[in-house]
């Protein structure tokens, strides 16, 4: 259950930026960084959530010799054997001894084992991935969940109130540190991500942006920023010390709803979160410049805990779903809140998370949590009467200039045309899921890779760089690595399964292999022995006007990271949608849900056939348990 960081392959200038020594400017924003990030947080309490913290173990630095040998032979199946002798010549003298590679490698070692650096690649990760790519966060960062419908809350005001109150519960466990860790195999798991995730966002800043963390103990941040056409209100969630119960909550959106109503659409603000970010940047200081208030009501909308949007759009289907959670009209919502769950009129429900601070398995143990406690009735909804003397929610009325009015309309112009390069696809696969994967004893999430692979082969006839994200969060400030799907043994499945001439059980032996391989794979990974945050360190340490060396400026080195596919799995019950966008101009983003007894894949592309691949996705899924129910039916037979 994780989401990829994947940032620092989409953009050209910012792969170049990488491979460029560090500038002043640069070391200016990871002190800001930094600072923002060891000093914003209210509760310093250990707590149940925090008390394995300090005896997390840190990141490793694998071997140098180790990561070259694993990257040769994660690009040996998708080059030539002229590419790959140039690639062994380059990778051979990168760790020679009077090559870059150790000298690069000594100052890693030196960099991780400083007693004040908990992890070498948290600062330089969270800023090169993230605050520092100026592409808009949606499409290209943020990611939804799209939630299964509330069957005995087709209201939008009642559907609201009850992800807020179910919220609100998981929120108290944050800030009071006592929600249970994580555990991955009875190992416990970081949880120093979970204080970005509420009274906080990003904001953005030249060159590189930040994060911002509120003190939740503060009666004036005991909010929820709700938006309605277009409308921000500030909706105080505790008063006088007493949490509104599920039915004030419900009336409170209701009031929200008759009154944005009623005023009808406002200029949307929000828009601007929507653009490129040094363009926000620019909007942002004009938006400031109309008036001194504006700067205050922006700093209202940073510190509330959490976001509802409560859209005027009825989507039904699931594509329809997806594109409402992953991006909406590009006006109703405010970008840079790392949690913000939406309502359509309807009642559909679903959620968009902020990237930089954060991956999915925060997020996605949150939206269970809620789903599951609101469906499993275990919430507690408080009082069944509203208060008499709640105050009204307070509209956030930004004094807009003309400027401002100019800069709403570029950026919405900008997202509309953003959002027109991309094309959507489903697949909702119902015949089996992870019940019937694991008779086959085969990992889901190998399995949901095997089947990605085949589709993509079947449809285009190559295997090419794919990107599983592995979590990391075993390890202090953990939060993921690379794990290159396509091996020599996944290609040997693809070409097995789309030859007429293999038997069965040559398939199956074929795809166990490269089951295992993959398995391997993302295990050694996640355990921080992957091929790609490591060259990644030592690039960051390339020293100020010293050449790059040979190997990063190999065309190979920069193909075998570029993530044709883009995928990542988080999987509950309770979502019938998942996903962000594709990496790459030529790739495509495949998020996956593998439930108990269906697959999910979410296809986004910048229109290279969504349709097709997504049909050859459930081919390929098909095919898959066809073959495999032989060994089955053979077993039972025994």
């Amino acid at each position: 259950m994780i989401l990829l960081s994947r940032r620092l392959i989409r953009s050209k200038t910012l792969h170049t930026s990488i491979l460029s020594p560090m500038t002043r400017a640069r070391n200016n924003s990871v002190a800001v960084f930094a600072a923002s990030t060891s000093s914003t947080s209210s509760n310093s309490t250990p707590g149940a959530m925090l008390r394995f913290q300090d005896s997390l173990p840190r990141l490793p630095v694998p071997a140098l010799e180790e990561t070259a040998e694993r990257y040769l032979k994660s690009i040996h199946p998708i080059v030539s054997s002229e590419q790959l002798t140039a690639s062994e010549r380059l990778v051979r003298q990168f760790i020679s001894t009077d090559g870059d590679g150790p000298r690069l490698q000594r100052k890693l070692l030196a960099k991780a084992a400083d007693p004040a650096v908990k992890n070498w690649l948290y600062e330089w990760w969270n800023y090169s991935a993230y605050l520092a790519y100026r592409d808009p966060v949606v499409p290209y960062v943020s990611y939804f969940y799209a939630h299964k419908d509330d069957p005995s809350r087709r209201g939008q005001a009642a559907r609201a109130a009850a992800l807020a109150t179910a919220t609100l519960q998981f929120k108290t466990e944050v800030d009071s540190n006592t929600l249970e860790p994580e555990y991955l195999r009875k190992s416990p798991l970081c949880m120093n991500s979970y204080k970005w995730m509420f009274n906080a966002s990003r904001v953005p800043a030249p060159g590189a942006d930040y994060p911002v963390k509120y003190d939740f103990k503060d009666p004036k941040n005991k909010t929820i920023l709700v938006i309605r056409k277009n409308r921000f209100y500030i909706l105080l969630h505790d008063i006088n010390g007493i949490q509104l119960s599920t039915v004030e909550l419900e009336a409170q959106f209701q009031r929200i709803i008759n009154e944005a109503d009623a005023l009808g659409e406002a200029p949307a603000i929000g828009a601007l979160t929507s653009e490129n970010r040094d363009k926000w940047v620019e909007f942002r200081n004009h938006l400031v410049a109309a008036d001194p208030v504006n700067s205050e009501l922006l700093e209202r909308i940073q510190a509330a805990s959490f976001v509802v949007a409560l859209d005027d759009s009825t989507p039904v289907t699931l594509v329809e779903r997806a594109r409402n959670m992953w991006h909406g009209d590009g006006a109703n919502r405010f970008y840079d809140k790392p949690v913000q769950f939406i309502v359509c009129q309807n009642g559909v429900s679903g959620f968009m998370g902020e990237h930089s601070m954060m991956d999915g398995t925060p997020t996605c143990r949150l939206n269970d949590y809620v789903n599951h406690v609101i469906f499993t009735n275990k919430v507690n909804h408080g009082s069944p009467s509203v208060r008499s003397d709640l105050p009204a929610p307070e509209e956030l009325k930004f004094v807009i200039s003309d400027q401002v009015k100019r800069d709403v309309a570029v950026a919405r112009s900008d997202f509309a045309h953003e959002i027109g390069l991309h094309e959507l696809s489903v697949v909702n696969y119902q015949r089996f899921g992870k019940n019937l994967i694991k008779k086959f004893k085969t990992s889901p999430d190998a399995f949901a890779q095997m089947v990605i692979q085949l589709g993509y082969f079947k449809r285009f006839g190559v295997s090419r760089p794919t990107y599983e994200s592995a979590a990391t969060r075993q390890f202090q400030n953990g939060r993921t690595e690379t794990c290159r799907t396509v091996s020599d043994e996944s290609v040997a499945f693809v070409k097995a399964f789309t030859d007429p001439t293999v038997d069965n059980k040559t398939k199956i032996a074929t795809f166990r292999r490269a089951i295992d391989a993959h398995v391997k794979y993302i295990s050694e990974a996640s355990a921080g022995h992957g091929v790609d945050r490591h060259f990644f360190g030592l690039k960051n340490l390339v020293e100020p006007g010293q050449p790059i060396p040979e190997l990063f400026k190999d065309p190979t080195f920069a193909y075998s990271s570029s993530w044709y596919l883009s995928t990542s799995q988080l999987s509950s019950e309770y979502f019938n949608g998942y996903g962000w966008s594709q990496v790459i101009d030529d790739g495509f983003g495949i998020a996956y849900m593998v439930n108990n007894n269906s697959l999910n894949f979410n296809v986004v592309s910048k229109k290279l056939g969504t349709d097709q691949l997504a049909f050859y996705l459930n081919e390929a899924a098909n095919d898959l348990a066809d073959v495999l129910s032989t060994e089955l039916e053979v077993t039972a037979k025994l």
